[in-house]
């Protein structure tokens, strides 16, 4: 795979049915490596290790409802209350980061209300934080690291 723009992590794989499998921490079990997920384990172990935010408020691929249509968020932080912390939507290096994008994860954080948005593609990281009061978000050089 690619290399990206992350730190360099240790992960396990295996070879199932000619299908190369990569071990996901979170959701406890081997997942068929593609583009995509490439950049999902990076963007988890990045969270893990760099960030420091706990296993236990991770969450990865859930079903979400948006105007009756279901969809799929890729990592979504909690906050220790419950509340929504961040989203990430990741994309496969070779899908170019663009305003439907940042749309897409618009449309989903309607519904989360979370503090936070990452937009990756493994190569270039975008960072915001929300202003809910002026409708809007602001642009940041990363965002925070885990704190109690």
């Amino acid at each position: 795979m690619q290399q990206l723009n992350f730190p360099a992590y240790t992960f396990r794989f295996k070879n199932s049915e000619n299908k190369v499998h990569i071990f996901d921490s979170i959701r406890k079990k081997f997942v068929q490596l593609q583009p995509e997920e490439w950049v999902r384990q990076h963007v988890v172990a990045f969270l893990l290790n760099e960030k420091k935010y706990p296993v236990s408020l991770i969450n990865i691929e859930k079903e979400l409802k948006i105007n009756s249509l279901k969809k799929r968020y890729d990592v979504l932080i909690f906050q220790p209350n419950g509340n929504i912390h961040l989203i990430v939507e990741c994309k496969a290096p070779n899908v170019k980061i663009t305003q439907h994008t940042f749309d897409q994860i618009a449309r989903y954080n309607l519904s989360l209300k979370a503090t936070y948005l990452m937009v990756t593609n493994g190569l270039e990281h975008y960072y915001c934080q929300m202003d809910y009061e002026n409708e809007k978000y602001i642009f940041l050089k990363d965002i925070p690291s885990y704190m109690l």
